[in-house]
């Protein structure tokens, strides 16, 4: 026996007394009650004030059992959290089961009853044994407890939780050195005072929930205290646990284990640029990257050509990854996708009209394109609301003024005489359609037949360098984005209160400044021009997202230029820009 396991016992062993105590607690006033009650049987407690003091005591004891009882039974069979994850049969990956069990026989610990996936750099056992988890899948399945999968039977094993993106990142040698000491947690989690305790501090964490369900708010207070006086021995227990566990394990792959830490690392980086920066702008457009796991290899590799993280990377992407291990591992890359943006965005949990799935292949256009365009909409709609002239440049103090510093009208041209075909309006602007260019080949007349980069640049200029006009139209973007959201509605389960049924678990959306979506908008606003006019055309970063491609190279200058109009209103750098790559700014875009 490992010399931690004894200590993670007599932790389990507090936890326990804890919970003893609480039901002594419970029982005092019911042992009163019976003494009483003997004592006035036997005459010893003749007289008064004894027969109202038994019956006041009775009946406290009778309350007091009524409600220790009800706790005892929301504790007892409340639902504890359970990670959402995507369930791994041993008939879609029997190389994988095979490799765990192998790995249990050596550390000489019970293999875990079942193997799941997450859309995480993570791996972890999990006690899915819960009599509440066989209830809710035996009304999700409509089966009986038989056909449920051994994890949900009583006194199973625990769940092993891979994260998905080390099978696809990790080497099957590596993998095994890392499940290793997770694997290894089987054999203290068996111990039945550990697992005891380990059921009594999740059942109280289950009734602090059921404490927020209207008409039983009086449950979670004496949870909450019982938690903590019960939190340092748990803790402890926990970390007795995962000690011995890592005790066991050493004597497999040890030193290799060293080595594959240095990937879990590196997989953690890659996993979470790919997330913020490539996945997040496709969910916002209703479309969810089906292949995430794929793409954090392409994100990894990157980030190692740039970084150069990884010693002999290309011997080591010469040996058999882990995902090998699996039967069909397109379709758990889906599974896991999907789940992904559940989890970190909201998301359906299944595809439809408004929620399908993009290939990597289609990714520049059906994502980077229409996002730039929506965005570039957004900003003309923002410009009509301040009723800015379309085309022409207006500014804060003089939104309507008809005069334009760049390309000044002249008074006879047939463009701006008031209901010619060249002449367009606020209303005409804002509408979401493709938009020709005009036949006349004069600027003006470009500028004034819809949507142009110009409008944008002559109204941002401030010279004085105050920021007015920046700030308005980035208020107005920043409403517009709140009331699209407030018209997607709330995602599905986000009434209720816990586990899979709070979505999302870990959002990735930060909090934008109204200046930071300002420079979003007008940079989208930029590429949209530069596509339709310079040649330019949209594409792909793993490790930055979207961005623009000018003859097949990335151009990576373009923000600062934005920035430099944004909040200093200074359109030189970013004009001198568009110059150079061809871009006309008085021509206009298509937005979608």
């Amino acid at each position: 026996m490992e010399a931690n396991v004894p200590s993670a016992r007599s932790r389990a062993l507090a936890v326990l007394r804890v919970r003893s105590r609480a039901s002594a607690v419970g029982l005092l006033p019911a042992a009163l009650a019976v003494v009483l009650v003997a004592a006035r049987a036997t005459g010893r407690l003749a007289g008064d004030p004894w027969p109202t003091v038994t019956l006041v005591v009775c009946v406290v004891a009778a309350l007091v059992l009524l409600v220790g009882g009800a706790f005892a039974a929301v504790v007892l069979r409340a639902s504890p959290a359970v990670t959402p994850t995507v369930p791994l049969s041993e008939a879609a990956a029997p190389d994988l089961y095979r490799l765990v069990r192998d790995l249990a026989d050596r550390m000489d610990v019970p293999p875990p009853s079942a193997i799941a996936l997450t859309p995480d750099c993570d791996s972890w056992l999990e006690d899915r044994s819960h009599a509440a988890h066989r209830r809710g899948a035996a009304r999700v399945f409509g089966a009986t407890a038989g056909p449920l999968g051994p994890e949900s039977a009583p006194g199973a094993a625990p769940v092993l939780v891979i994260g998905s993106p080390f099978l696809w990142w990790m080497r099957v040698a590596e993998l095994r050195a890392v499940l290793a000491p997770v694997v290894a947690g089987t054999g203290p989690s068996a111990h039945p005072d550990i697992a005891d305790a380990r059921g009594f501090v999740r059942g109280l964490d289950a009734a602090v929930d059921v404490g927020g369900r209207r008409g039983l708010g009086w449950i979670a207070a004496p949870a909450r205290l019982l938690l903590r006086l019960c939190r340092t021995d748990a803790a402890e227990m926990e970390r007795g646990v995962a000690a011995a566990a890592s005790e066991r394990a050493q004597g497999v792959d040890y030193g290799l284990r060293i080595v594959a830490q240095e990937q879990v690392g590196l997989a953690y980086a890659g996993w979470d640029r790919l997330l913020t920066r490539v996945a997040l702008p496709a969910w916002r457009m209703g479309r969810w990257p089906a292949h995430l796991d794929a793409g954090v290899v392409s994100a990894l590799t990157e980030l190692s050509r740039r970084d150069r993280l990884a010693e002999g990377f290309t011997s080591r992407l010469g040996e058999r990854p882990a995902c090998d291990l699996l039967e069909q591992p397109g379709l758990i890359d889906e599974a896991t996708s999907l789940l992904a943006a559940r989890l970190f965005h909201g998301g359906p949990a299944e595809a439809g009209p408004d929620w399908s799935p993009v290939d990597w292949a289609a990714y520049p256009e059906e994502v980077v394109d229409r996002k730039w365009r929506t965005e570039a909409a957004r900003l003309h709609a923002a410009l009509d609301a301040l009723a800015v002239p379309a085309g022409l440049p207006g500014s804060p103090s003089a939104p309507a003024s008809p005069t334009a510093p760049v390309s000044p009208v002249p008074p006879a041209s047939p463009a701006a005489r008031p209901g010619s075909q060249g002449a367009t309006g606020a209303a005409g602007a804002a509408r979401p359609a493709t938009l020709a260019a005009a036949d006349s080949p004069s600027p003006t007349a470009d500028a004034l037949a819809g949507p142009t980069l110009e409008r944008v640049l002559g109204y941002l200029t401030d010279l004085g360098g105050e920021g007015a006009a920046g700030e308005t139209l980035a208020g107005r973007i920043t409403g517009e984005l709140a009331r699209e959201e407030r018209a997607a509605g709330p995602a599905a389960g986000a009434g209720k209160a816990r586990g899979a049924d709070t979505l999302p678990l870990f959002p990735l959306q930060p909090p934008r400044s109204g200046r930071d979506l300002l420079a979003d908008h007008v940079t989208a606003m930029v590429c949209c021009a530069a596509v339709d006019s310079a040649g330019a055309t949209p594409g792909l970063d793993w490790l930055d997202g979207p961005v623009l491609l000018v003859g097949g190279d990335r151009r990576s200058d373009l923000a600062p230029r934005v920035l430099c109009l944004v909040e200093d209103g200074n359109p030189e750098p970013l004009r001198d820009w568009l110059s150079a790559l061809g871009v006309r700014p008085e021509k206009p875009v298509r937005l979608v």
